[in-house]
């Protein structure tokens, strides 16, 4: 079988770390204080400065992962032509719009965005982002799962199949 560039960069276990269970956790505790925060009308206390502090981590955090793999990732395949079919695009692509939604919780929370909004609608707003980064992320996991193989990519001597792109710095 062949990997994704996704999942190739996930298959390190600082990898794995960095670029999915630290995103993956933060948004997983956003959603469920998000539950708690909308089932509960809650308008303050531990649960919403909890909600408040994983949005704006996860949007600093996931900016400066968005630009590593951009510089590190995207430019170099793209320019080498090493991208290995349309599901490698889609789950690298997908991966990386995770930008907006993090990005837009923080910008959101730092009274940056949404100023207009009352606390309801600010609410909204961000129960809005939190569901599109679930969306995004899921996508792009079932997309990196993916054998690039199942949607027509062959690889060819110009183009290798694995092994020849290390996202960790080593």
């Amino acid at each position: 079988m062949i990997m994704t560039h996704y999942m190739e960069l996930l298959s390190s276990p600082l990898n794995l770390i960095l670029f999915m269970a630290i995103p993956v956790i933060l948004a997983e505790t956003i959603a469920i204080s998000e539950f708690y925060i909308l089932f509960n009308n809650v308008t303050s206390g531990p649960v919403k400065t909890l909600s408040r502090v994983c949005s704006i981590i996860a949007g600093v955090y996931f900016t400066g992962v968005f630009v590593y793999l951009f510089f590190n990732a995207v430019i170099p395949l793209t320019q080498t032509g090493q991208w290995r079919g349309v599901v490698d695009v889609v789950a690298v692509g997908f991966y990386l719009a995770g930008i907006v939604p993090f990005a837009g919780m923080a910008l959101l929370e730092l009274g940056l965005i949404g100023k207009a909004r009352d606390a309801r609608g600010k609410m909204a707003l961000h129960a809005i982002f939190v569901s599109i980064f679930l969306v995004v992320a899921h996508i792009a996991m079932i997309a990196g799962m993916l054998d690039p193989t199942v949607a027509g990519w062959r690889p060819s001597a110009e183009a290798p199949a694995a092994g020849h792109m290390n996202h960790s710095g080593h």
